[in-house]
């Protein structure tokens, strides 16, 4: 675990980011909702984008199988259609996780324990050393759709 947080422009955007949804949303039921409307919104992103480009570009496209196409031009397909692939994946696997967050919706907490949600989020708010943040700092810079700066 790095002694000081990154200060990249990824990971400055997301401590900004998470301090905000933490204090924003500090309720066990918030985030609740949150966590399920961001869910939701990235599984409709994300399948209106798969069904776009199956339709464009799918094995069963007549533009791909009767054009004869440049060796750029099969790159740019052959990159295009494992862009499908790993869709038609993050789909099955966003699927995986509504099940699962359909879950925590049946934990319910008495006023107390909701209380106790809004006081550590005023603590864990300003908190750069957050081990989640420090979690998604190594994420964010294994990932490699996101280049280093």
């Amino acid at each position: 675990m790095p002694e000081e947080p990154c200060q990249c422009p990824d990971c400055r955007r997301f401590y900004k980011e998470h301090d905000r949804l933490i204090r924003e949303f500090p309720t066990l039921r918030q985030q609740q909702e949150l966590n399920w409307a961001s869910l939701q919104a990235f599984r409709t992103l994300c399948g209106r984008v798969l069904e776009d480009l199956q339709k464009q570009y799918g094995k069963n496209s007549d533009k791909s199988s009767d054009l004869v196409v440049s060796e750029e031009n099969q790159s740019q397909l052959e990159s295009i259609n494992q862009s499908i692939s790993d869709l038609d994946n993050i789909n099955a696997h966003l699927f995986s996780i509504e099940v699962l967050m359909e879950r925590i919706f049946d934990a319910k907490v008495p006023e107390i324990v909701d209380k106790k949600f809004r006081e550590l989020a005023g603590e864990l708010a300003p908190d750069p050393l957050n081990i989640d943040r420090l979690r998604l700092n190594r994420l964010l810079h294994q990932t490699p759709d996101v280049p280093d700066r």
